[in-house]
């Protein structure tokens, strides 16, 4: 997990969780689903955090090292890292995102799950586990469709806001 600090413009156990209704109110934490620009197609990653404080968790799924393991990836599994890579807080790069808020209390159970993906998440493949892929399964966790992972990261994140109605708040299940 990387802690990083963006400008202001800025228990996990794995099973399903469903969203009970929909609120109109924007709770105090967020999720954002963001894509932005690489030297290839693209990277998915999401950050999180607290709406009041400056400082947001950076998640997302890549190949450790440079460019051989990417290529190698793209054959194989490689060693991958789930925390920020280079330019996931630049605005500059930034190509689509999708922010949805929650209550503290949903936060903390999809925290922890961003979390547990990121401690089970030791490979990297470009077909089969890739960035969208793995900010696919936040999105469902919190009960959003999520769509089929195998597009370029600024349109899966575009399609994600789509499918799911641009709705900006996201309810879990009281038993979760």
């Amino acid at each position: 997990m990387a802690a990083a600090v963006a400008g202001p413009s800025a228990s996990a156990s794995g099973g399903d969780v469903k969203p009970v209704r929909r609120s109109t109110a924007k709770g105090p934490y967020y999720v954002d689903f963001r894509a932005r620009t690489a030297a290839s197609y693209g990277h998915a990653f999401v950050w999180y955090g607290k709406t009041s404080e400056k400082q947001v968790e950076v998640a997302g799924l890549h190949p450790a090292g440079d460019v051989l393991p990417y290529v190698l990836g793209h054959l194989t599994w490689v060693p991958s890292e789930t925390g920020a890579s280079y330019g996931d807080l630049d605005e500059q790069y930034l190509t689509a995102n999708y922010r949805v808020y929650l209550s503290e209390a949903d936060a903390k159970k999809v925290f922890a799950y961003i979390k547990h993906l990121q401690a089970t998440s030791p490979l990297w493949n470009a077909e089969t586990t890739n960035c969208t892929a793995f900010i696919g399964r936040i999105a469902s966790f919190m009960g959003l469709k999520a769509p089929f992972h195998l597009m370029k990261p600024e349109e899966y994140v575009n399609q994600l806001k789509e499918i799911n109605g641009r709705r900006q708040t996201v309810q879990l299940a009281s038993d979760r």
